[in-house]
């Protein structure tokens, strides 16, 4: 079965008084981030808690794999907590995620905030319980990188239900990336990166009819070129109905060779609508996106409307 046929898991909306468990299932967060970002969340009127071991540290991971698992599961069995939110990416996620209580997601479904290296644990979530997520900053918060636009951003896609659009911007550097054409289907994917770590794995979703969603960091051109070959070669590219396209951040080496370019050749010829410029990711005025719903991306308005993760 295709992931356009599976019905998705939406967890309720996130209200003023709940309480937002904040977790670090990979690298290991810097407290003073942290601090911030429960400084804006309980601005909202949200009750952030940290889980019991969100500030270990065992190399560069956040502590040992059976403490982040625990901190996430203990996440998902606690009626009082409404909603996870991840600290930060770095490396880890995969090595917890078959840990995870897919039954306790199940019965008590509640909304997932992260990106970066969280894509593994929303695809393992996506995969056990078909639950949709919220791809956005995590908790370990940059006023200097998500400034304002981010953290409301961030806010409407957790504390409503509306849909979520974002508009493709001249100034990201994947603007030029595009495929004329409108498409719809689930949007799934993440961090590039995570995806093509996903082959192979109980992860890896069915594109087939999807849209996809990738962005990366620090990854030169000829490693784009490798990730998404790898893709193309395995089939996992094939029957997509769409790709939308976010921020590249620091993806330059000294060959003269843009990202764009080998994204504009990698996926430009897979006979699908395109869309490049979207500020989502890992770069300034990152914006957050629900992932798992329905999306229509469209390149002639140059826009990604995607249905909200939380009902």
């Amino acid at each position: 079965m295709t992931s356009a046929a599976l019905t998705v898991l939406r967890p309720p909306v996130l209200r003023p008084g709940d309480t937002v468990m904040l977790v670090s299932p990979s690298g290991p967060t810097r407290p003073e981030r942290v601090a911030r970002g429960i400084e804006l969340l309980t601005g909202w009127g949200l009750r952030p808690v940290l889980a019991p071991h969100a500030y270990d540290r065992q190399g560069y991971l956040a502590g040992a794999d059976e403490l982040r698992a625990a901190d996430l599961n203990a996440a998902f069995a606690d009626p009082q907590v409404r909603g996870v939110i991840c600290t930060r990416g770095g490396y880890g996620a995969q090595r917890v995620v078959d840990a995870i209580d897919m039954d306790a997601v199940r019965r008590d479904p509640k909304v997932v905030a992260g990106f970066s290296d969280v894509t593994a644990l929303q695809l393992a979530l996506w995969r056990g319980a078909r639950l949709a997520g919220v791809h956005g900053p995590g908790a370990a918060w940059t006023d200097e990188r998500t400034p304002l636009r981010s953290a409301e951003s961030l806010h409407a896609a957790l504390m409503t239900t509306e849909p979520v659009t974002v508009t493709a911007v001249p100034e990201e550097e994947t603007y030029a990336v595009r495929v004329p054409g409108r498409a719809t289907g689930p949007l799934l994917g993440g961090n590039l990166c995570l995806i093509a770590a996903s082959l192979g794995t109980p992860d890896m979703p069915d594109l087939t009819g999807a849209v996809l969603l990738v962005e990366d960091v620090q990854e030169p051109p000829y490693k784009v070129d490798r990730m998404l070959t790898q893709l193309r070669r395995a089939g996992a590219l094939d029957g997509l109905a769409a790709v939308a396209v976010g921020q590249f951040t620091n993806c330059a080496d000294g060959w003269p060779v843009t990202v764009a370019d080998v994204l504009a050749e990698r996926l430009g010829d897979l006979g699908v609508p395109v869309l490049g410029g979207l500020p989502i990711g890992h770069g300034v005025g990152q914006l957050t996106v629900p992932v798992g719903t329905e999306a229509t991306l469209d390149t002639a308005t140059a826009t990604l409307t995607v249905a909200p993760a939380v009902r």
